[in-house]
């Protein structure tokens, strides 16, 4: 998308949806928000734990990298493109071109330099708002950390947290070796 092509007016579902489909956007209350192009170190993590919750789910659970995930559908849209989300399996045998909150089980965010503040604070408060029940929040530090949140009376509880090898019993019982997660190979 141009500079000139650059919407000047809030941007509705309809509008969204004719855009692009590999467009590195989100929309936040109708408003387009340009979202960095990830880093290797951050692809490659986001890449392993997709293909390793892909292993490890049970068939009622799907796991998606990068897709669109409506969080508010109302005429000031919000619209997220979390790193890795979980939804049901009937979410995903309908191949929408979205997903909608209520298809999220798990919404995943990997930190990265500039996006600090709105992983570990703007979208856990939407994700919660738009009642995804966990949310996980991946430091690629030395070591590499996961945390794990629940949503508890609208209100995400930490549940369970880790370095190096973590086991996690939510949403499934999961286990990782997160200093795995960027490795070569």
């Amino acid at each position: 998308m141009s500079a000139e092509a650059w919407p000047d007016h809030l941007i509705g579902l309809d509008e969204w949806d004719a855009m692009p489909e590999d467009k590195n956007l989100e929309l936040v209350d109708g408003v387009l928000h340009v979202v960095a192009a990830a880093a290797p170190l951050h692809q490659k993590a986001q890449s392993r734990l997709d293909n390793w919750l892909d292993e490890q789910l049970p068939g009622s659970l799907i796991s998606y990298q990068d897709v669109d995930v409506v969080i508010d559908s109302s005429n000031r849209p919000t619209v997220r493109k979390p790193d890795v989300v979980v939804v049901t399996a009937e979410a995903a045998d309908r191949n929408p071109k979205r997903f909608t909150a209520e298809d999220v089980v798990l919404a995943v965010e990997i930190v990265s330099p500039g996006s600090e503040r709105v992983d570990r604070v703007t979208k856990p408060m939407q994700y919660a708002k738009a009642g995804i029940a966990h949310y996980w929040l991946v430091e690629l530090g030395d070591p590499i950390s996961l945390t794990a949140f629940e949503l508890v009376d609208g209100i995400y509880k930490l549940v369970e947290d880790g370095v190096g090898e973590v086991r996690l019993t939510r949403p499934a019982p999961l286990a990782f070796d997160l200093d795995a997660l960027t490795r070569r190979r």
